[in-house]
């Protein structure tokens, strides 16, 4: 019996040795993404107060870190660059000081960022001195320098907390040249995400060892090639078929996300994504146990926090008041004013003065034939009387260049002939929708949570006559019949036609599969490309106009109008609550 005793004693012992051997971590991570210079929560485009916005993130923060201290790491996983006019100013009228993104990712100790497509939009002159004025790295894995073949930026930062070992990996959409002017990003490419994700998930393991390895992806989930080449929307298949993620944090589509998928090797990646403007974070927990210093087992949960629940950090509004006030100065600058009040709204239906100003714009500032433009915001508009540098923001949403190219007849025809497809229904009968709508609307995609694609897309066209029959299907709906002079159109001819960088790299397709113009050589059609935003040139003109008189050209319509009538009253009020008087 004595023997039994002992025997059980020292089992305890042993057991209770074991035990006191394991040790538990616990790690909170917090992703922001896509904030879109959403820094405090106020709108100075519409100079009013915002939900979101990196000041209410902070708060949060501040309250998690209460609990895990150094555990809790802060990752943005791009496009703080561009959005709001503080984002604007600080990249390009205060050049002189901290940019302002920089200040404010330090501020709040964000351990790592990672670059998004419209960080690399500003240039590199902007992006390089942001990235230098952040205390922490900016990662991209696969954005190569091609002289040296190196990473321009760091491809994964190694963080350790109390024994367990995490790597960050970052990557951006390598659909950058569809998008962007090629004088933005010079001397860079971008590779492939899965091929990258594979090359140095290697490297991670056999020189990192790691404990906890979390991918941060400027890319969403819907996997789709772009320009013949680029894999856009990736993050998925890397998370599927790259073996190593614990946790995958996506950004790009603004569109939340939430859910667990099984990798190749059968393991589980929770994937996150936060949607935008600092509404919500993406919040994961992480606990391990460790034994010997070895983790023996890992448990990760995550959720969506929403930010509307937190008041604004007052320590950071106080930290940041200065730079608040300068670029408040900034937006109330006036610099005319307009005799009609313009919305987005009616660009949807026909020929509108919101798109046909764009579109006179882009006319007398490059002496173009053609114009081609599309609603940037998908619901803003611009009142009548004094008009701010503020509008302007509204006016033209992103930093894009301005083109002329030369297109034949035939491709203009043929790139209108997509875009009316992405933009309208084909209509079987009266009760139909004009529009191509969403079932569901996508939650976290305000901005264009309605039509089926992207309203940035719908390009119409001034200085031809045409009509849209929304009856025919795909590539028989438009039918020109004659320049806006009543001269005739020709498929045959050559026009200048003026259209933004986006659209001219390729960006929404409408050039590369709507036109059949392939990817390279959309260079050799680039007549002329104006050296800065399109925005600053409209600011100019309209400055120098002084007062002007925004009206809807009327060079195209829907047809046959007896349908189209009452259904785009029914989908506009679908879209937007109520019709307009």
């Amino acid at each position: 019996m004595k023997r039994f005793y002992f025997f059980l004693g020292w089992i305890f012992f042993l057991t209770g040795a074991v035990l006191a051997q394991d040790k538990i971590v616990k790690l909170k991570i917090v992703e922001t993404s896509d904030i879109h210079g959403n820094y405090y929560p106020y709108d100075f485009i519409l100079r009013h107060e915002a939900a979101g916005s990196l000041a209410r993130v902070y708060e949060f923060v501040q309250k998690e870190r209460e609990t895990y201290k150094d555990n809790l790491l802060l990752l943005d996983n791009g496009d703080i660059l561009q959005g709001q006019p503080c984002a604007y100013y600080y990249n390009y009228i205060d050049t002189i000081s901290l940019h302002l993104a920089a200040e404010v990712l330090n501020y709040m100790k964000y351990n790592a960022g990672n670059m998004g497509n419209h960080d690399v939009e500003t240039g590199r002159a902007v992006f390089d001195r942001w990235a230098g004025d952040c205390n922490f790295p900016i990662l991209g894995a696969n954005i190569i320098d091609t002289v040296t073949g190196k990473t321009h930026f760091k491809p994964y930062e190694v963080l350790e907390r109390d024994g367990v070992k995490i790597v960050v990996l970052g990557m951006i959409t390598p659909a950058i040249p569809v998008w962007l002017s090629e004088n933005l990003w010079k001397g860079l490419r971008f590779d492939d995400m899965e091929e990258t994700a594979r090359k140095w998930m290697k490297i991670i393991r056999e020189k990192e060892n790691p404990d906890l390895v979390i991918g941060i992806f400027h890319a969403g989930q819907d996997a789709l090639l772009m320009g013949g080449k680029y894999r856009e929307n990736a993050s998925l298949e890397v998370a599927r078929n790259v073996p190593g993620f614990d946790i995958v944090l996506m950004g790009h589509d603004h569109t939340r996300e939430l859910k667990k998928i099984k990798n190749v090797e059968g393991d589980s990646v929770l994937i996150m994504d936060p949607a935008s403007k600092g509404g919500v974070v993406a919040n994961a927990d992480v606990t391990l146990k460790l034994r010997k210093g070895k983790v023996v087992e890992k448990h990760i949960s995550g959720v969506l926090t929403e930010m509307k629940n937190y008041t604004a950090n007052k320590d950071f509004m106080a930290r940041f008041a200065p730079q608040f006030s300068d670029v408040r100065d900034f937006v109330s600058k006036k610099i005319g004013s307009f005799t009609e009040t313009i919305s987005t709204r009616p660009a949807y239906f026909g020929s509108s003065a919101f798109i046909d100003l764009i579109h006179m714009l882009q006319l007398e500032i490059t002496n173009a034939e053609i114009s081609l433009a599309a609603p940037l915001s998908y619901d803003t508009e611009i009142s009548k009387g004094d008009v701010f540098v503020s509008d302007m923001f509204n006016l033209y949403k992103y930093e894009n260049m301005l083109y002329t190219m030369k297109l034949s007849g035939k491709e203009i025809k043929d790139a209108l002939e997509m875009s009316y497809d992405l933009w309208t229904n084909q209509m079987k009968s009266p009760d139909d929708h004009l529009l191509l709508l969403r079932e569901k609307r996508r939650e976290g995609a305000t901005d264009r949570a309605s039509f089926k694609n992207f309203s940035f897309n719908f390009d119409s066209a001034a200085g031809i006559i045409y009509t849209v029959d929304v009856t025919k299907p795909k590539g028989e709906k438009v039918t020109i019949t004659s320049m806006a002079d009543g001269t005739p159109f020709s498929l045959d001819k050559m026009y200048k036609v003026a259209l933004n960088s986006y659209r001219g790299n390729g960006g929404g397709e409408l050039l590369t599969k709507g036109s059949g113009i392939s990817q390279d050589e959309l260079k050799d059609r680039i007549l002329f490309s104006t050296d800065k935003d399109l925005r600053y040139y409209l600011m100019q003109y309209i400055e120098k106009k002084g007062v002007i008189e925004p009206h809807a050209l009327g060079q195209w319509k829907f047809i046959p109008e007896e349908w189209v009538e009452p259904a785009a009253k029914r989908d506009y009020e679908y879209l937007f609550g109520k019709v307009e008087k």
